[in-house]
């Protein structure tokens, strides 16, 4: 897990550009965070969060998910071999429904792995506001294989 959060938040620069953190990493579920800043703003008057920052950060934590679920899955094999595994991870689809305005200082995201084939992993993601309020759902397939 140690080196899956590497990876997460250190290697994948974009992550690190969104402010991404992992909170929780289960093969079950996975919560991440996002802090509100400046650079995130995508209405100006009413200090809003971007779309694209939403966005973003569900299909990270959706493919954390799936990394989690596949590292899980494969506890046989030493660390390296599993990390390797998430080297072909991609996603083939992603929608998202923006529920509510993203407007706080701070924001969780949740991922979890509906259905992990051989090939394909499907995920269900929520985005919520720093008072537990759901602002935006997502969900997606991604190629594992």
């Amino acid at each position: 897990m140690a080196g899956l959060r590497a990876i997460f938040e250190e290697k994948i620069v974009f992550n690190r550009v969104l402010g991404l953190h992992i909170a929780q990493l289960r093969p079950e579920r996975v919560v991440g965070r996002i802090a509100m800043r400046p650079e995130l703003v995508g209405h100006y008057s009413h200090n809003r969060l971007h779309g694209g920052v939403i966005s973003a950060g569900l299909d990270a934590m959706g493919g954390l998910a799936v990394m989690a679920a596949i590292g899980a899955r494969h506890m046989d094999e030493a660390p390296l071999q599993r990390l390797h595994r998430f080297g072909k991870l991609g996603t083939i689809d992603l929608r998202i429904d923006y529920l509510r305005p993203a407007i706080g200082e701070a924001f969780e995201l949740r991922a979890e792995v509906l259905r992990l084939g051989s090939r394909v992993a499907s995920t269900r993601m929520e985005f919520l506001g720093g008072d537990g309020r759901l602002l935006a759902t997502g969900a997606a397939a991604y190629i594992i294989a």
